[in-house]
């Protein structure tokens, strides 16, 4: 069903930021399974817990506006997770796969914050205030978890940057050898 008024339109964003939440839940397990950094391990574990609540105060909006909490495909979240899997799965070295998931989910943090935003500007344009404030809570959570990330990229992307000096130094070193070895020869 298309949305012909703005409340269906609300509904229809609630609906998508659902799935979301849900398609999130699934993925972060696999994230922090994948992260090697106790601290983004922490962070991703942390921000799991937030969603499952956020999950529930969408819920709770769903309740107070006679709707039936009801999740409806996600595609641009689908297709932001997908291609963070596939991008981590394919990362041997720690820090720079540590750094790929931060990237990856700080993709994800910025999709939910224009999400939730818009999402609560139609609520306060609905005169819904108690929705406005449940929604602008989780948007100060996506904006917080995204800050956390931000923070966490600093430290983990030197270290990726240190692994690819110190790989190409290595790497100049064998070709020096190399031409020392062919020169001598």
């Amino acid at each position: 069903m298309k949305p012909n008024s703005l409340r269906e339109l609300y509904v229809e964003q609630l609906k998508d930021l659902y799935d979301a939440e849900h398609q999130i839940i699934k993925a972060l397990p696999k994230m922090i399974d994948a992260a090697q950094t106790g601290e983004l391990k922490d962070a991703l574990n942390e921000h799991l817990d937030e969603t499952k609540e956020q999950a529930n105060r969408l819920e709770q909006i769903f309740k107070d506006l006679g709707e039936k909490p009801k999740a409806e495909k996600c595609k641009g979240m689908q297709g932001i997770l997908q291609e963070g899997n596939d991008l981590v799965s394919e990362i041997k070295d720690d820090n720079v796969r540590d750094a790929a998931i931060i990237a990856s989910a700080q993709r994800v943090e910025h999709y939910e914050i224009s999400g939730y935003g818009t999402a609560r500007t139609y609520a306060e344009l609905l005169d819904q205030p108690d929705a406005a404030e449940l929604l602008q809570q989780t948007l100060n959570e996506e904006e917080e978890a995204d800050q956390v990330l931000t923070n966490l990229a600093e430290d983990i992307n030197r270290e990726a940057v240190s692994e690819d000096g110190a790989e190409e130094a290595e790497e100049e070193e064998r070709r020096s050898r190399s031409s020392r070895t062919r020169r001598a020869a």
